[in-house]
């Protein structure tokens, strides 16, 4: 496990030779040894049409490729941080909440038409998350940023999970994601809670969802 949690808002990782991992630009806190970190213009080790296709939605979050040998601190505005284990599935996370990641991972990009349709894509539009969504697949460790820390809810095919938008992180797992309201008499009268449009997730996997709707 490269990732080892100092605290709720910061993470240590082991960099060793011959291997390489991802983080946020400017997510670097502290260092020791002979380590370097080098601007990815590639969008990690999914290559030129992943960054291709954030660079379209206006979305590429920067990177920097770190490599060496030595242990390097991460953490990003006081962001809570959690630490996801991938065991060959994928994992589907919004950029911004990228801290670091294994460069072992595939990383890609989906359209969020291909999940729900077109209520994929008006989610996008509505949450103002984008078009478009970071995914992460292969054996390896994530480090995601949060507002005001995360839980882990299943999802399960006895029944679906919904999730306010704005405090969706990630989710992994065989999922289904569609946009869907709940509108009601009190919010055609503007007395209702403004939680008109929730996310509604289904399938098997887990969603990860933040304690604050702040965006990052």
């Amino acid at each position: 496990m490269p990732f080892t949690l100092l605290n709720s808002r910061m993470v240590r990782a082991q960099v060793v030779p011959g291997q390489r991992m991802f983080s946020q630009r400017g997510a670097m806190l502290a260092y020791q040894g002979h380590v370097s970190f080098t601007p990815n213009i590639q969008g990690g080790q999914g290559g030129l049409g992943s960054m291709i296709g954030r660079r379209i939605a206006n979305e590429a979050t920067p990177l920097m490729t770190v490599e060496g040998s030595g242990t390097v601190f991460f953490g990003h505005g006081g962001h809570h941080v959690h630490v996801v284990e991938l065991t060959g599935e994928t994992l589907y996370v919004e950029a911004d909440r990228l801290l670091a990641f294994d460069g072992t991972l595939q990383q890609g990009t989906m359209f969020m038409g291909a999940q729900g349709g077109v209520m994929g894509m008006v989610r996008g539009q509505v949450t103002g998350q984008g078009l478009f969504t970071t995914t992460l697949k292969g054996h390896g460790s994530v480090a995601v940023m949060a507002h005001g820390g995360v839980m882990e809810l299943p999802i399960t095919p006895q029944g679906p999970v919904h999730v306010d938008p704005q405090a969706y992180v990630a989710h992994r797992g065989e999922v289904r994601n569609k946009l869907s309201t709940a509108l009601g008499w009190r919010d055609m009268v503007g007395r209702g809670s403004g939680e008109a449009f929730q996310l509604e997730l289904s399938g098997q996997g887990t969603v990860y969802v933040q304690a604050s709707e702040e965006k990052l």
